[in-house]
């Protein structure tokens, strides 16, 4: 079965070769389930194996089988909740195998393939569409933040100290000052950039792959902010953080601190560290 590039990582780790072993049951019996026609995969990979599906009556969808992390545990109850308004619907599911069929977005382009203005403003324009009251089964962002907040420290020695102390301060400062704070609790996406924004025929623009939370509206502002895909250079970042906060009359300080937290808490893996996360953090913390 062929494997995109993307997601040899998984190798690294005995479960991860675990879950690639499984992967052609997963499919076939999915395929099986739901009477599915599969094309190849989807070259592009992370989190999830993703293939092009026809559906008996030509309805065009997409199968999903999920790595079992806990980041998209809830991707399914996310798009369920949305059911279509803002976001790629959610046309089935088998929580057992980690498996979803979503609506297949035409012709799929990514957001990041229009000018940087333009996406921000489609970006601005679904968010308040996505922010629905959130509760159960949807993690806390206060839980999320404890962790990252335990986590970076242990993760910042272990990958041998890779950039300033400073910004290590300051990231576990502002995740303190915002976990108590919050203002109303609503549906949030850890990981709304432009490449998980796609053009499509029943609305122009889908969200896809949502890793959801419950916590306050600016915290969801963080991922295109920190994401290249629009840019990757201070002015780039700070005009996505701008626009997109004027836009929407957001607190532009909380949504700073909540993208100087999670991005940091997000930089390392093991021993790997992203140097443009921690770059959009220095960024970020010189901007006071």
């Amino acid at each position: 079965m062929e494997i995109p590039a993307g997601l040899g990582w998984v190798r690294r780790v005995p479960a991860g070769r675990a879950w690639l072993a499984t992967l052609p049951r997963l499919r076939d019996e999915c395929a099986d389930r739901w009477s599915l026609r599969l094309g190849p995969p989807f070259p592009y990979a992370f989190a999830s194996l993703a293939m092009p599906a026809e559906l008996p009556d030509g309805t065009a969808a997409v199968l999903k089988l999920q790595y079992p992390e806990p980041d998209s545990r809830h991707e399914g109850d996310a798009l369920a909740r949305w059911d279509g308004d803002g976001a790629v619907r959610l046309l089935a599911r088998d929580p057992e195998r980690r498996a979803l069929l979503v609506e297949r977005c035409r012709p799929g382009s990514p957001l990041h393939q229009v000018p940087p203005d333009e996406a921000l403003d489609v970006v601005a324009g679904l968010l308040p569409r996505l922010w629905r009251p959130a509760g159960v089964p949807f993690t806390p962002l206060a839980e999320e933040a404890a962790g990252w907040l335990t986590r970076a420290p242990l993760n910042w020695e272990r990958a041998g100290r890779p950039y300033e102390r400073r910004l290590l301060d300051a990231a576990l400062g502002r995740l303190a000052e915002l976990v108590g704070s919050q203002g109303e609790q609503v549906l949030v996406n850890q990981d709304l950039h432009a490449g998980n924004v796609l053009r499509a025929t029943r609305e122009p623009w889908l969200v896809i792959d949502p890793k959801p939370l419950a916590g306050e509206r600016e915290f969801s502002v963080a991922p295109v902010v920190r994401g290249p895909e629009l840019g990757h250079s201070p002015a780039a970042v700070r005009r996505r953080l701008d626009r997109i906060t004027g836009a929407l009359g957001l607190d532009r300080e909380r949504v700073r601190g909540w993208t100087i937290g999670q991005t940091l808490a997000w930089s390392t893996d093991g021993e790997t560290v992203f140097t443009n996360q921690v770059e959009v953090v220095r960024w970020l913390v010189d901007d006071a």
